[in-house]
Parts: structure tokens; C-alpha cells; sequence
């Protein structure tokens, strides 16, 4: 059993993380990391996937078909099963995972910042703002870790979500961003490592070149999936594609905490 910390950092695509995320790069050279490909599930827009990864469904059958489907999930997930097993949950992401997981409609001041046992989310640091700057939410992040050592952290920042969507996907400013993100990263992933935590980076969808994503090309599909373990033992690059549907029954997996029967995906095995 191992502690987890999911990195989904919005709109990072497959082929930017692989150019342009030089200390994640090197882990994987180093076959101190492991990094998939990941097709991802369509939509490829980004309440639909939050839920989709944290699900293990399909937007068919979980039924956040949409941005502008705003409820509170109705199916088992991450959050809510660490919770139930007696686990510590944290989130350091954007406001919408409130929605999706504590309560809404989302209030800006009171759920700005929870520390509440009974929540799905119990110490979540949310933000509202697409251009709120990561290395913050890298700080908060990395506070929730040294104060509360959660058994499953989702950090997620939305920086390359806005630069893409800004200036289009073939631009200094996203691939710029991922070379930021990569080096901001870098020393949290090591002392989180040191700590025990099995840490995974990936992306929720990709973006084209006009800034847009929802589609099904593979600039708006294609994403990566980083494995940095404890153990410092990784595969490198491997050539193989695993699904966005594996990543809750693999957290729950590594949390020794049973699958939810709505999880029909396999865990991975690394």
C-alpha cells in the first residue's frame, strides 16, 4: 500500500509534456519513471474528464456530458471511497472538483478553503480563475502534503489550459508553460517520492491548434501519463496506450481500498 498524488495538469498534451517537461524527462531516460500514452476519452473537455478519471466511466454513463452540466457526482469515485475507507483526501484544483465532490453551488468564500472530515474532498484549496498561477497552487499543494500527509492528493493547475486556449497550442507561450510547470514541479516530485507517494502527471485532454478542444482529434486527445514511484523504479518509455478509465481503479488499488463495481476497468500494474 502506498500514498498517491494525481498531478492532472489541465490541457497538457502528449507530445508538448514529452518535448518540452525536461526533469520528467529525465526520470523516464533514467528509467526512474514510466510514461503511457493516454487516448482520451471523449468529450475531450474538462468537467466531463474530471469525472471521467475519477469515475473510471465513460461521460455516457456518468452523465457530465458537459461543461454546463453542473451537479454534484452521482456515481463512486476517488474521493469518496478514500473517505469511506477512513483515509485523508486533499485537493489543491479548480473550483469545479468542489462542484463535482463537496457541495454546490460552489461558494467563493466559504469553500475557498475546507478542512472538513465529513466532505469528500476534506482539505481542499480551490481557485476560480483560469489565470491563477500555478507555482501558488504548486505551494498550496505541497502545504496540504507536509500538514495533513493525505493518503490521495489531486493537484491541478490550470496553466496550460489557459495559455493554450489563449494562444493556440503551437505557440511559445503553452509549450513555454510546460517547461515552467516541469521546473516547478521538479522539487515537489523528489521530496513527495522521499515521502512515500506514488505520484502520477497527466492531462485531462489536449488542445489544437486554434486553442480549442472537444473533438476528437488527437491534438485534443492525446495525453501523458508520468509514473514516478517510491521506489525510484520505472520503465522508462513504453510503448503501450492504457485509458483514463484506469486511473481511479489504479489509485484505489495502490490504496488497498476495494473497487467500486461501477469500475470496470483493470487497475495498472508497474
Amino acid at each position: 500500500m502506498t500514498k498517491v498524488i494525481l498531478v492532472l495538469s489541465d490541457a497538457l498534451r502528449y507530445d508538448v509534456a514529452k518535448e518540452n517537461m525536461g526533469f520528467l524527462g529525465h526520470l523516464v531516460e533514467k528509467k526512474l519513471a514510466s510514461l503511457y500514452k493516454i487516448t482520451g476519452e471523449l468529450p475531450s473537455m474538462s468537467r466531463p474528464m474530471y469525472e471521467t478519471i475519477h469515475t473510471g466511466l465513460p461521460s455516457s454513463e456518468h452523465g457530465v456530458v458537459a461543461n454546463s452540466i453542473v451537479r454534484l457526482s452521482t456515481q463512486p469515485n476517488i474521493f469518496r471511497s478514500v473517505k469511506e475507507a477512513g483515509k485523508v483526501t486533499a485537493a489543491a484544483a479548480y473550483y469545479w472538483y468542489s462542484e463535482l465532490y463537496n457541495r454546490m453551488p460552489y461558494d467563493h468564500i466559504d469553500d475557498k478553503e475546507t478542512d472538513d472530515e465529513l466532505l469528500n474532498i476534506q482539505h481542499g484549496r480551490f481557485y476560480t480563475e483560469d489565470e491563477y498561477p500555478d507555482v501558488e497552487l504548486f505551494a498550496s499543494a505541497a502545504h496540504l502534503v507536509r500538514k495533513f500527509s493525505p493518503d490521495y492528493l489531486l493537484l491541478h493547475p490550470m496553466g496550460m489550459d489557459y495559455y493554450g486556449e489563449t494562444y493556440g497550442s503551437d505557440t511559445k507561450e503553452y509549450r513555454n508553460h510546460a517547461i515552467y510547470q516541469d521546473s516547478k514541479l521538479a522539487p515537489l516530485l523528489m521530496e513527495w517520492r522521499e515521502l512515500g507517494y506514488t505520484v502520477f502527471v497527466t492531462g485531462d485532454h489536449g488542445i489544437n491548434v486554434d486553442g480549442g478542444h472537444g473533438g476528437t482529434t488527437h491534438q485534443q486527445r492525446t495525453v501523458p501519463f508520468f509514473v514516478i514511484q517510491p521506489n525510484g523504479q520505472g520503465r522508462g518509455e513504453v510503448d503501450e496506450s492504457v485509458s483514463h478509465m484506469q486511473i481511479a481503479p489504479t489509485v484505489l488499488n495502490l490504496l488497498d481500498i476495494p473497487l467500486p463495481s461501477t469500475m470496470k476497468q483493470p487497475p495498472l500494474s508497474f
